[in-house]
């Protein structure tokens, strides 16, 4: 799995850069990925008003700082994630923040549907869900833990949702929007610093 790390990490960006590139695309009527719709389109849309909010909201709590700063190695979080999921305006920002206030950890992100060998190897449940946080050794590049595509409670709120209705609709959207609003990342910040920990 080295390799086809490498080959992601080759072509990854900065958060800075993935948002360069998000905002550039949709400039041009697009959306990251390999498929392009309206919707996609649309969905990019409204997730760089998220991340942009996001961005001047999110909060890293204090106890994660200390965590973070003091993490006895240094880590590449690569993470995979397209501009047109939802999930991922609303977790990346976060992960952002995170890798920002320690010098232990270095962010890279990974574009889904360009990286698909890599993909392959972090499924959830045979599907392709985003985004996908991938720790590695940041010496050996090896992997030692992954964490996503969404805080344990946001998942079971949809698992809820599809029991009762069938389907996951635009409602069901909504709802999982509104539970990452109330949150505030703060179950993203606790899931990925006790995963950050057992490694």
């Amino acid at each position: 799995m080295i390799k086809t790390i490498q080959k992601a990490l080759q072509n990854s960006f900065s958060f800075a850069e993935y948002r360069k590139h998000i905002a550039h695309l949709i400039t041009q009527g697009k959306s990251t990925g390999h498929e392009q719709s309206d919707d996609l389109l649309h969905y990019s849309e409204l997730n760089e008003t998220r991340m942009n909010r996001l961005e001047k909201t999110i909060v890293v709590l204090p106890e994660i700082i200390n965590k973070l700063q003091n993490l006895e190695k240094k880590y590449i979080w690569l993470v995979l994630s397209e501009g047109w999921c939802g999930d991922a305006a609303q977790i990346v920002p976060v992960i952002h923040k995170m890798a920002e206030v320690t010098d232990k950890i270095e962010l890279k992100i990974a574009l889904r549907d360009d990286n698909d060998e890599l993909m392959q190897h972090f499924l959830t449940n045979g599907g392709k869900a985003i985004p996908k946080l991938i720790v590695l050794d940041a010496e050996s590049l090896e992997f030692v833990a992954d964490w996503g595509p969404r805080p344990h409670d946001a998942k079971q709120l949809i698992i809820d949702y599809k029991a009762t209705h069938g389907v996951v609709d635009e409602t069901a959207k909504i709802e999982l929007q509104k539970w990452y609003l109330h949150d505030k990342g703060v179950s993203i910040q606790q899931e990925i610093m006790k995963m950050q920990e057992r490694v």
